[in-house]
């Protein structure tokens, strides 16, 4: 079963930066497209970023130009960077994996996604 493990969250002022960090295991890293989404109290969960097989990239419009997602195959771990950050930004952040995402663009929803990390927690404070 594949397991993934977030880290790098914590509490933050706006205009700061933080990056998350989500390690797989149990999985052939590289087989799978990963994202990162997230959810905020009372609100539904959303995608933040995707990276597809290729390393081909798609951002949520309210955090492009200030996000950046990578992915380090040799190490099991995809990266979400985010700079400039806001109060807005402020929520449990969740890696995810699928073997069957393709298209890092139109499948970046958290229903085309099986495989998920507990959350971590990114507060901004203004």
């Amino acid at each position: 079963q594949v397991r993934l493990e977030e880290s790098g969250g914590g509490l933050v002022q706006a205009g700061g930066s933080l990056r998350l960090a989500c390690t797989g295991a149990r999985m052939t890293f590289n087989e799978y497209t990963m994202g990162w989404f997230r959810q905020a109290p009372g609100k539904e969960r959303e995608a933040v970023a995707c990276i597809n097989l290729n390393g081909r990239s798609y951002y949520t419009e309210s955090v492009e130009d200030r996000f950046t997602i990578s992915r380090d195959n040799a190490k099991n771990t995809v990266y979400l960077q985010m700079s400039s950050l806001k109060p807005e930004d402020t929520a449990m952040y969740y890696c995810a994996a699928d073997g069957y995402v393709k298209d890092e663009v139109n499948q970046c929803r958290p229903t085309e996604f099986r495989n998920w990390g507990q959350g971590i927690q990114v507060t901004v404070s203004s």
